[in-house]
């Protein structure tokens, strides 16, 4: 069990360092519709390349998921992403991902107005919990004079809105398939979306790519899109779905850390102590 544990836990570990590095990206002068549209499209083919590369032990069961419903459940992720990375523009990373985490109470309004499915009281108090959390960490009560950039903010709460919409569509869509295969139409639906929305300009200069931005590419891939799909899907059928979501919440204090040691952004007592309330909310959430 230990084994798989860290494979969750690592996985989590890897999405919390993406946006501290991509505002080192932004520091290189790199566009935030190239590094998001570069990041998916690699994802995509390694997992592609992963999935038709696999010998399958057994016949393949038989499927009843279309195929294009995973993509399209996928095409909300990329927004995500995207959404995401530009937030960073414009706000603190370490105060992004303060943001991004209201996803897990989103997903659970979601599923109350779409499904009818209620949540407890004690998810109620986690609701609770993550608010007054949020409100402490993002640095508003520490300091008075500081203001956060409304663009940001919105573009911030904008992406875990849609992280929400994914996280409740893909529980539900896809579960039939094997795991590389709905990893790899996900990331086709996500890219496919990136490239709508964006218009990525290394499509039409191949040679940005090559001047520096492929490094980003294939570190943000790994570490965003080919590594953690890889561990959760080993990790989370043996740790138990409620285990697997307390573990991913590593990815909170994982994004605040790397904001301090490599941007040396400012984290007070009080920032801490709202991540921790945060934690507290999100892991009493998922029992």
């Amino acid at each position: 069990m230990t084994r798989y544990v860290l494979m969750v836990f690592a996985g989590a570990c890897c999405f919390g360092i993406l946006s501290t590095f991509v505002k080192v990206a932004y520091q290189e002068g790199y566009a935030t519709a190239d590094i998001s549209g570069s990041q998916a499209c690699l994802g995509m083919l390694v997992l592609w390349a992963l999935y038709l590369l696999k010998k399958p032990a057994t016949p393949a069961a038989q499927t009843t998921t279309a195929w294009w419903k995973v993509a399209l459940a996928g095409t909300s992720i990329g927004l995500c992403v995207h959404l995401y990375y530009l937030s960073v523009q414009w706000i603190p990373a370490s105060v992004a991902i303060i943001f991004l985490m209201q996803f897990t109470w989103i997903g659970m309004l979601l599923e109350w107005c779409i499904f009818g499915k209620r949540p407890s009281r004690l998810q109620g108090c986690s609701i609770l919990l993550i608010m007054a959390g949020t409100v402490m960490a993002s640095g508003l009560c520490a300091q008075r004079n500081i203001i956060l950039p409304l663009k940001g903010i919105l573009l911030a709460a904008a992406s875990a809105v849609i992280y929400g919409i994914y996280v409740v569509a893909s529980g539900r869509i896809g579960n039939d398939l094997p795991a590389l295969k709905k990893s790899a139409l996900i990331m086709s639906g996500s890219t496919a979306a990136i490239f709508l929305v964006a218009m990525p300009g290394f499509l039409f200069h191949p040679e940005v790519l090559v001047s520096g931005l492929a490094k980003w590419t294939v570190f943000l891939a790994l570490f965003g899109t080919i590594i953690p799909p890889l561990l959760f899907s080993a990790g989370i059928p043996r740790t138990g779905v409620v285990l697997g979501a307390i573990l991913m919440t590593a990815e909170l204090p994982v994004a605040v850390i790397t904001a301090r040691l490599v941007l040396g952004e400012a984290i007070s007592l009080l920032q801490w102590a709202g991540v921790a309330v945060m934690l507290l909310g999100i892991t009493g959430g998922r029992k």
